[in-house]
């Protein structure tokens, strides 16, 4: 049996939802990546050339701090990692996340919400985060309120990823 984990960054509460939801249907241990300096209404203002999103999109080695280090992934084996699409990746953070951990020998299962992107490059820039003896798994991309029905669909989805079936 392994043990599973529903990891997230959600700036407006989107992904949180998600990630909840998920976490209580399939059984798995919660953990929010938070920033350690949190996110305001204008630094998500992505029209704005310097508001502090894009800034940090536009440097793809950006590692924004996160306010818990002291979190440990080691007792699980499936991480199911969660997060909004930006700029057609995941925020830099996720990267953080991935770059503090040893994800060698566990399963990462990618989750993301947005407004109408797709996953677009984020498996790609995720890839250079993590050691090669992780097994990093696209997902699903759900649009911001996804209904009841689309919900249960990716939860089995999500399902058949975390029992190593392919979808």
């Amino acid at each position: 049996m392994t043990k599973k984990l529903v990891a997230y960054f959600s700036a407006t509460d989107v992904t949180k939802s998600l990630a909840k939801k998920l976490a209580k249907a399939i059984g798995a241990d919660e953990y929010e990546i938070k920033p350690a300096v949190p996110y305001t209404k204008a630094d998500l203002n992505w029209m704005d050339k310097n508001a502090r999103s894009t800034i940090e999109m536009q440097n793809y080695t950006s590692r924004p701090e996160m306010a818990d280090d002291n979190f440990s992934v080691s007792e699980y084996d499936t991480i199911f990692l969660g997060f909004p699409i930006w700029w057609y990746i995941a925020p830099t953070i996720i990267n953080t996340f991935l770059e503090k951990h040893d994800f060698s020998n566990k399963r990462i299962i990618l989750f993301a919400t947005s407004g109408g992107s797709n996953f677009g490059k984020a498996m790609d820039y995720l890839r250079t985060s993590v050691s090669d003896k992780a097994k990093l798994a696209q997902g699903t991309v759900l649009s911001g309120k996804p209904s009841e029905t689309q919900i249960q669909e990716w939860i089995e989805n999500i399902n058949k990823l975390s029992e190593g079936v392919a979808i």
